[in-house]
C-alpha cells in the first residue's frame, strides 16, 4: 500500500531536498509550489521511483482562502512536511501590515488549516506524521527578522500543542529548527561575513541534505516515541 505525504514549499531549495530524500524512502508525494512549478521535479521523481506515485499541486499560501484550495487536490494523505515559507529581513517599524498579514498566513494560519482538514484522512492511519521546518529564530529570535521570528516561533508552540492533542489518533508532531543552511536565499553574504559565521558555528555552515535526513528520520517510524520536539539542525550554533 502506498503511503503519501505532502511537502509544502516543494519547490524550495530544503523542500525540494526534503522532497528527494522522502521518495528514496518509500513515500509517494504531492508537491505543493506556488512561483516555482515542480513538474521537472515530479518527472525526475517518477523515473527514479516508478512504483510511486509524485503529483504537483499548486496553491498560493499567501491568500486567505490557500488551504482549502491545497486540501481539495489531495485524496490521501499520512504525513504533512511544512517547508513553505519565506524570510523578510526588516526591523519592526519599517514592516507593513500587510507584510505581517502574509508572513502569518504563509508561515501559520495556512499550514494549520491544512492539518486540521486533513486530519480525517490522518485517522484511517495507524500511524501519521506532521513536521514544521521553523528555524533558530523561532526559538532565539533575531533583530531585523521580528516578525519572521514571531511567526517561526508561533509554529513551534503549535507542534508542542498539536502533538498533545493528535497523539490518541496517532499523530506524531515534530519540528526542525535549522541554523544557518547554504540556500540561494542565503547567497546575498559576502566571502568575509560565510568566514565568520563558520568560525562561530561549531561544526561550520549546513546543507540542505542536513535538514532533510533529519525529517527522513522523523517520518521514518523510527522517532515514534518523539512528539511535541524540535530537532536543532544548527551545528552546536544554538545549544
Amino acid at each position: 500500500m502506498k503511503k503519501f505525504a505532502l511537502v509544502m514549499g516543494a519547490s524550495g531549495e530544503l523542500g525540494e531536498s526534503i522532497s528527494r530524500t522522502l521518495a528514496a524512502s518509500g513515500w509517494s508525494l504531492y508537491l505543493h509550489w506556488n512561483t516555482n512549478p515542480v513538474d521537472g521535479l515530479a518527472s525526475q521523481l517518477r523515473d527514479a521511483y516508478p512504483r510511486s506515485e509524485f503529483i504537483a499541486v499548486h496553491a498560493d499560501l499567501s491568500l486567505p482562502n490557500a488551504a482549502d484550495r491545497l486540501t481539495e487536490q489531495l485524496f490521501d494523505v499520512s504525513c504533512v512536511v511544512v517547508a513553505s515559507g519565506h524570510a523578510l529581513v526588516e526591523m519592526l517599524e519599517d514592516t507593513p501590515d500587510d507584510e505581517m498579514d502574509k508572513l502569518w498566513l504563509v508561515h501559520v494560519k495556512n499550514p494549520l488549516s491544512v492539518i486540521r482538514q486533513l486530519s480525517p484522512k490522518f485517522r484511517r492511519h495507524p500511524r501519521s506524521y506532521i513536521v514544521f521546518i521553523s528555524s533558530i529564530w523561532g526559538e532565539i529570535g533575531a533583530s531585523m527578522e521580528t516578525a519572521y521570528s514571531a511567526v517561526k516561533g508561533a509554529q513551534l508552540a503549535f507542534v508542542k500543542a498539536c502533538a498533545k492533542e493528535m497523539a490518541y489518533s496517532g499523530t506524531r508532531a515534530n519540528a526542525v529548527a535549522p541554523g544557518f543552511i547554504m540556500t540561494k536565499m542565503n547567497g546575498g553574504f559576502t566571502v568575509e561575513e560565510l568566514g565568520s559565521l563558520r568560525e562561530e558555528i561549531p561544526l561550520g555552515l549546513g546543507k540542505p541534505q542536513d535538514v532533510a535526513d533529519a525529517v527522513d528520520f522523523l517520518v521514518s517510524g523510527k522517532a515514534d516515541y518523539m512528539t511535541g520536539q524540535t530537532l536543532r539542525i544548527n551545528g552546536g550554533w544554538h545549544m
